[in-house]
């Protein structure tokens, strides 16, 4: 039986932690901030970018220099990560989504990154047809761990959020399939750890992408 499967992207399907940092950096470097570290910058990947700057800038930054750096990032992005995509794609990724559509599941994106950036990286790496919907930070008012985008995706596919497996490699998609009343795959080789991971009580945790995929036809 058929049913929709919600991916994320940083992390879960596309490698781009480390060159999320790097641009991260980069991009404080050319606006001239000082001082935040690669782990704070990391601990950051998973919500959306304005929130991200904003806490690493500081409280008392003003928001147009949260705006300048989101702006800056954006230029660096679509130079620097984008181009790289095909490359950066998870061993098993694109093998293992072709044979879950080939097995009749539907495949959506669920991701803290805006529409547009996620479509972009999606069609560089060669993926983006095998997803139904991409739904960002921005098509919705309350993002991951909110159950606002997996929500959404279930509607427009036409099925209970019961019947919706989130795939993801942070606690913020975890969460977010718990307050949707679905099923939840931990991934352990993205952003958080282990520990991090089983704590938000995933219904299974996967090593790779092709045990997500064999976790998923399991249910079938």
């Amino acid at each position: 039986m058929t049913r929709p499967v919600l991916f994320d992207l940083d992390g879960t399907l596309i490698d781009t932690p480390n060159v999320i940092v790097d641009t991260f950096t980069n991009t404080f470097a050319s606006l001239g901030i000082h001082g935040i570290t690669a782990a704070a910058i990391r601990s950051t990947i998973g919500r959306p970018l304005a929130e991200a700057f904003a806490d690493l800038i500081g409280l008392s930054s003003t928001a147009s220099t949260v705006e300048a750096a989101v702006e800056r990032y954006q230029v660096l992005y679509r130079e620097r990560i984008v181009p790289q995509a095909r490359t950066l794609l998870y061993p098993g990724v694109a093998e293992g989504l072709a044979r879950l559509r080939a097995n009749g599941m539907i495949l959506a994106v669920a991701t803290s990154k805006s529409t547009a950036s996620a479509e972009a990286l999606l069609t560089a790496a060669g993926i983006r047809d095998h997803f139904a919907m991409v739904v960002g930070a921005d098509a919705v008012t309350q993002p991951k761990p909110a159950p606002e985008a997996g929500l959404l995706i279930a509607a427009e596919l036409g099925y209970h959020p019961s019947r919706a497996i989130m795939v993801g490699d942070t606690t913020h998609d975890l969460f977010m399939a718990h307050n949707a009343n679905m099923l939840s795959i931990a991934v352990t080789y993205g952003i958080h750890t282990p520990a991090q991971l089983e704590a938000a009580k995933p219904t299974w945790t996967a090593r790779t992408f092709p045990a997500v995929v064999d976790h998923i036809l399991s249910t079938v």
